[in-house]
């Protein structure tokens, strides 16, 4: 049910609601539980964004192609995590969903990244903010880069010090990743979703796998990517998790093994490229079956805020369900390195006043005052400048229609592609 309307009546309802029936009945063990003879080991390596678009609108999709009840059946297996920091927001008004992707080892095969004894705790692997703009349907991601310094809150600065890697505050969890943010940033958060590699990769196995074009021969021995061939290729779940792990990337021209330099930027970029093209893969998929196995496959691997409701992926899914992955606005934080912190090693802080001006851009008038802003690339922490929202069309309160300056991504990166 979303604004009144019932979305009980739709196509095939009764076949996949009578499916529902069924797995309840068995006591669970349909498609994508834990009982299957085909269920998978525990899924607990990182935790990652890429998912989470996708899962609104496959989500979405599900409810117009099958049952209310049996969507809601699969919606109740995502793990869910309560986060007391988060702002509440209107109905209809834009949001801010921080997506987390964790470097937490518990469970993890040793042979691939090694144990939980090993790795200690947790960090945040991947901290992006998705603002979602409904009115509108313009959907911006802001990534910022784990080796970010930031001030620390509470118990974090006596166990981390002052000032650390914004990725150690996740250690304490989400809710204190978000209570950083807005501490540091003034970004007010609304929502918040950890999404676990693994389950990425079986839900890109579940959706057929994705579809990137490579200019050029390409390989990282630390994410296990290895693509020998040049021109559009589909993906397997591994391929695709080793593209968007993928820090140490070289790329095979002029007879030789060149290496990409930006590591984590690079990462970011080719991140946000896997976003599109599994939004793509998505969109051309969709069928009761796809869908099932798909939302089988991530509700181990992904965990949402207890005040993400159903009702809120449904209309998300009903906006954005013919969403261009090609107008998809992803920016980096702006930062500059720095090894002014003792024990910290290279770093980056954060480069004023660009930073405010891309966060005002982004947020708006929904940015409130830091109370513990970051460190300049120096050490000293100042409040930012005073940079006025600007407007270009008319809008929802609190929404940015400044579109950031971007650069073209380097050819050597894979882009998004169709086969032939």
């Amino acid at each position: 049910m979303r604004g009144g309307v019932s979305l009980g009546s739709v196509a095939n309802e009764a076949g996949l609601q009578s499916l529902g029936a069924r797995i309840e009945k068995s006591g669970g063990k349909g498609m994508g539980s834990k009982g299957s003879k085909g269920s998978k080991a525990k899924w607990s390596r990182r935790r990652k964004v890429v998912t989470v678009l996708t899962s609104l609108v496959v989500l979405g999709l599900l409810a117009v192609a099958g049952g209310y009840g049996y969507l809601r059946y699969r919606f109740d297996q995502i793990n869910k995590v309560h986060i007391s920091a988060e702002a509440s927001v209107q109905s209809g008004a834009p949001f801010t969903i921080l997506v987390i992707g964790s470097d937490s080892r518990v469970g993890e095969n040793v042979k691939d990244f090694g144990s939980a004894a090993e790795v200690a705790g947790q960090r945040s692997d991947v901290v992006q903010l998705w603002r979602v703009t409904p009115a509108t349907k313009q959907l911006q991601i802001m990534s910022i880069p784990r080796d970010t310094v930031v001030t620390m809150l509470g118990s974090d600065a006596t166990q981390f010090g002052q000032y650390n890697r914004i990725n150690a505050s996740f250690n304490s969890g989400a809710n204190q990743l978000v209570k950083t943010i807005t501490a540091n940033f003034g970004i007010q958060i609304n929502h918040v979703v950890q999404v676990d590699f693994a389950g990425f990769e079986g839900a890109v196995n579940a959706l057929g796998g994705v579809y990137l074009d490579f200019n050029y021969p390409a390989k990282d021995s630390y994410s296990g990517l290895d693509v020998t061939t040049t021109g559009c290729q589909l993906m397997s779940g591994f391929q695709a998790l080793a593209v968007a792990r993928a820090r140490h990337y070289e790329y095979y021209e002029d007879g030789y093994w060149q290496y990409d330099p930006t590591s984590d930027y690079g990462r970011i970029e080719r991140q946000d490229v896997f976003i599109r093209a599994l939004i793509a893969a998505a969109k051309s998929k969709v069928n009761p079956f796809t869908v099932n196995a798909f939302i089988g496959s991530i509700h181990e691997g992904i965990v949402i805020d207890d005040g993400f409701s159903l009702n809120q992926f449904v209309g998300l899914a009903e906006t954005y369900h013919s969403f261009n992955p090609s107008a998809l606005v992803a920016q980096t934080l702006p930062t500059v390195p720095s090894n002014a912190f003792d024990g910290l090693g290279d770093v980056l802080t954060v480069d004023q006043p660009s930073t405010q001006q891309a966060l005002v851009a982004m947020f708006g008038s929904s940015l409130i005052a830091p109370t513990d802003p970051p460190p300049d690339m120096y050490g000293n922490s100042e409040p930012p400048p005073t940079i006025s929202p600007t407007t270009t069309a008319p809008t929802t309160p609190g929404a940015a229609t400044t579109t950031p300056t971007t650069t073209p991504p380097p050819s050597y990166n894979p882009t998004p592609c169709a086969p032939g």
